[in-house]
């Protein structure tokens, strides 16, 4: 692997044959995290692709010119032309592999595959989430020399790292940006000892037998698992809404309220997220429509006043979205009042849906003793009804869902595991 500049990337890279181009920032936890897997797998692919790193804070024009806007990014090329995929993020190892196979004959990629030996890690105590919950469960495991890894399919940070702002964490005097938030959290806990695993594929989840799979080479075994998976954004399942998810209708205010700047948009929803994030997305767009299934919202007080007293924002209650379609560069919402059955049609800009929220259980479905509507059941301690399994954070059953009681939840599961640990 070679660290190249802007001025080496024509020969280097556009008259170099198949090509793996890393731009890097220093700073990054993205790029930390993709660092050892490009590196392991410059050592697999090698011989067949030219492994390159480029510092995309000092080479910036020609970042600009590839329209790389974000660290760490992947590009890949073939003979001087631009292939495959732009990754960018949390960058998987699936991702970058499915993309080098496609450089390269069908037979090497055989041959390459035959030589990624698996491989046994143990801990004793695996967390699968990097959200505050599992954050604040590594740090308390790696302060009492508890030998962690922390698993996340995505960066540590959880929902927090797309909040905008986050004014109710005690210790800070002004409202935190989610993602500085989960930044200071992640650091804190990487810092102190715990081992990270993210940006992986989990492939299997064996909680009888406290064994996980990820990026389908590595078993991970411990003597305690922590679940921290934490819980997704509900769809409304109407006609539409998988098809224009990234195409007009947006989950995540923070990820895409600043392309709707002097535009107009739909928000669906009346709880706290969706009050607190049009208000943020009023910063950006020239209007916001906001659609409600009841008479009242269901927000708290403060994000009600805010959102009243906002000259951008409108409302039209008792009324739920029935279908979505696009229209050009707009997007179309078929409603329909609950009350008197009225259909009436509304048209934006884009749309945004904060509907309420659901557990992320399906890797282990079926396991677990669950509510009804899906969240896991623990004791006071965070045990599941599965012998060494805890759960913590939004995937729990619980009455309230906040980052306050996430990192209580997580606090709990680390004592009760390390006195159960040193019992042994």
């Amino acid at each position: 692997m070679k660290e190249i500049n802007q001025k080496e990337f024509e020969q280097e890279v556009i008259k170099g044959g198949k090509v793996a181009v890393d731009f890097y920032s220093t700073e990054c936890p993205p790029c930390e995290a993709l660092a050892p897997k490009f590196d392991n797998l410059s050592k697999l692919y090698g011989e067949e692709v030219k492994f390159v790193k480029i510092f995309r804070q000092e080479n910036r024009e020609l970042a600009e010119s590839l329209e790389v806007n974000g660290s760490p990014t992947v590009i890949f090329y073939d003979n001087g032309n631009l292939v495959g995929d732009k990754l960018t993020g949390g960058i998987k190892r699936s991702e970058l592999i499915s993309n080098l196979n496609s450089l390269i004959p069908e037979e090497k990629v055989e041959e390459i595959a035959s030589k990624i030996k698996p491989r046994v890690s143990e801990y004793d105590t695996l967390i699968l989430g990097g959200g505050p919950a599992g954050l604040t469960a590594g740090l308390y495991l790696c302060q009492a020399r508890v030998k962690a890894a922390l698993v996340d399919i995505q960066l540590p940070g959880g929902q927090i790292s797309t909040t905008h702002k986050i004014s109710n964490y005690p210790g800070f005097v002004e409202p935190q940006p989610g993602y500085m938030l989960a930044h200071f959290m992640s650091e804190q806990t990487k810092i102190c000892g715990t081992k990270y695993k993210v940006a992986v594929d989990v492939a299997h989840v064996d909680l009888k037998n406290k064994t996980i799979v990820v990026d389908e080479f590595e078993t991970i075994k411990a003597k305690k698992i922590i679940l921290a998976t934490g819980a997704s954004p509900r769809y409304l399942n109407v006609p539409g809404e998988r098809e224009l998810k990234g195409n007009g209708i947006s989950y995540c205010a923070t990820c895409d309220a600043k392309y709707f700047n002097d535009k107009e948009v739909i928000v669906v929803g009346g709880g706290n997220t969706a009050i607190e994030e049009a208000d943020f997305i009023a910063k950006f767009a020239k209007k916001i429509t906001i659609i409600h299934q009841f008479d009242k919202l269901q927000a708290n007080k403060e994000a009600q006043e805010k959102a009243f007293s906002n000259p951008k924002i409108e409302f039209v209650f008792d009324t739920e979205p029935r279908g979505f379609e696009r229209n050009g560069n707009k997007v179309k919402v078929q409603t329909e009042n609950i009350k008197t059955k009225e259909t009436k049609t509304l048209e934006g800009d884009g749309v945004f849906i904060f509907v309420g929220m659901q557990p992320n259980t399906s890797s282990f479905e079926g396991d677990l003793e669950t509510d009804d509507w899906g969240y896991i059941k623990t004791n006071e301690d965070m045990l599941t009804n599965i012998d060494d399994v805890y759960a913590v954070g939004d995937i729990r059953s619980k009455k309230y869902r906040q980052i306050t009681t996430a990192v209580a939840d997580g606090t709990i599961a680390a004592i009760s595991v390390t006195r159960e640990l040193d019992s042994y």
